[in-house]
């Protein structure tokens, strides 16, 4: 059976990618025709205009492959497959209908969202409203993280002392909070993110692929499903975005990508009964913690300096490896290994006991902490450097111009 799991899984994907890939050349076109595209910038490291719009391809082939083939599965009886109306078409029932519901309005409302922003630009203060109207969807609809929550509180006496109609109450209002802060959180991580050609597209296929080895020992097999559609519909496009980028994904494409990934981390199931530890439950943290860092650090950079956190600039985890000598290309490289490592920690996370696990974590803070480490040396090399330049440089000191290290 789980050979003809297989086969689902490799059909998706392949119909997935190939309708993003004819999707993504057809949006490119209209957008060059239409005028919509995103020109250089102080904050930007492209010279010249380039189509926006690909997250429309991304959202469409990911909607256009999951509804058709859902259409299919609803007329399995029909079509005389036993297995798939026995094995597949069972996580259509009404359980599984309502959340589904909840996760396509809402990507629905990321997705209008990030249109119209890189049609207009959106002010901070709308986009953080949508996003939560999308998180609140999700609460609606049935879809909340497990935290452990009751067995967390239970050891409080006020907490036991409430009924249980109460108990659960602020059980789910505690797991609803945090779900919607989840969805802001990565849905404006992978839009932060996204500054560099490939980026943001590849990092979010990693992390599908990272949440599929997650999930699949679970036997999420319906999760995993969407998993492989998303990567198929972000590896179309990434082909088109890959430096250099013939077109980026946009506002719209980031947020989704964002959105997804982090209704995935809630809807898979990363701890059972016979996994070892509680803490696999930090399995979408590891997998999905180079967006994390880039944008904890980000913020840091600009709390320290006094400066607003909406602000955009060219302190990323992207830039910063530029700074210290790589190209662009270079950099996206090296993130997608950071990804790729640390991703794979998180699918080992539910597979270990708690020693193991704990190793695992501090493997990937380590790997972070060496990343800082590049960096700083980095910029103090490039200190170093300016002021030998300033002294070799005559008139320096007295506004002459020091020679400057290209971007790319």
């Amino acid at each position: 059976m789980m050979n003809n799991w297989y086969l689902i899984f490799s059909s998706v994907l392949v119909e997935s990618f190939v309708v993003s890939l004819l999707l993504t050349m057809a949006v490119r076109h209209l957008a060059l025709r239409w005028g919509v595209v995103d020109k250089p910038g102080a904050r930007k490291i492209h010279t010249q205009a380039v189509p926006l719009l690909g997250g429309v391809a991304i959202f469409g082939a990911f909607n256009l492959v999951i509804f058709t083939n859902l259409a299919l599965l609803l007329r399995a009886p029909e079509l005389g497959f036993p297995w798939l109306e026995e094995n597949v078409t069972s996580f259509l029932g009404e359980n599984s209908i309502r959340p589904l519901i909840g996760v396509f309005a809402g990507g629905l409302i990321i997705f209008l969202l990030g249109v119209v922003d890189d049609l207009k630009a959106l002010s901070p203060e709308v986009k953080l409203m949508g996003q939560i109207s999308a998180g609140l969807i999700l609460v609606i609809s049935g879809v909340h993280p497990d935290l452990f929550i009751d067995k967390i509180l239970g050891g409080f006496e006020i907490f036991t002392a409430l009924s249980e109609t109460t108990q659960e109450w602020v059980s789910l209002s505690i797991a609803g909070a945090v779900l919607i802060f989840w969805v802001v959180l990565m849905t404006n991580a992978m839009n932060l993110l996204d500054n560099m050609d490939g980026l943001c597209g590849g990092v979010s296929g990693i992390g599908a692929l990272s949440f599929f080895l997650c999930v699949l020992p679970q036997q999420e097999y319906f999760v995993c499903v969407l998993l492989m559609v998303f990567a198929g519909s972000v590896a179309g496009f990434l082909y088109h975005n890959l430096n250099p980028a013939r077109i980026f994904m946009g506002d719209a494409g980031a947020m989704f990508c964002g959105y997804i990934l982090a209704t995935v981390g809630v809807l898979g199931t990363f701890y059972t009964e016979s996994t070892p530890t509680y803490i696999a439950v930090a399995a979408p943290l590891l997998a999905l913690c180079v967006p994390l860092f880039d944008t904890a650090s980000v913020v840091y950079i600009r709390w320290r300096k006094g400066e607003s956190i909406m602000k955009g600039d060219k302190r990323h985890f992207s830039h910063r490896l530029v700074e210290v000598g790589m190209t662009p290309r270079q950099a996206v490289e090296f993130i997608f290994l950071v990804a790729g490592v640390t991703g794979l920690s998180g699918a080992l996370l539910g597979q270990v006991g708690v020693m193991g696990a704990a190793v695992i974590v501090a493997q990937t803070a380590g790997i972070f902490l060496l990343i800082i480490l590049l960096m700083r040396a980095g910029k103090s090399s490039e200190r170093s450097r300016i002021e030998q330049a300033k002294e070799e440089t005559p008139g320096a000191g007295l506004g002459g111009e020091v020679p400057q290290r290209p971007l790319h």
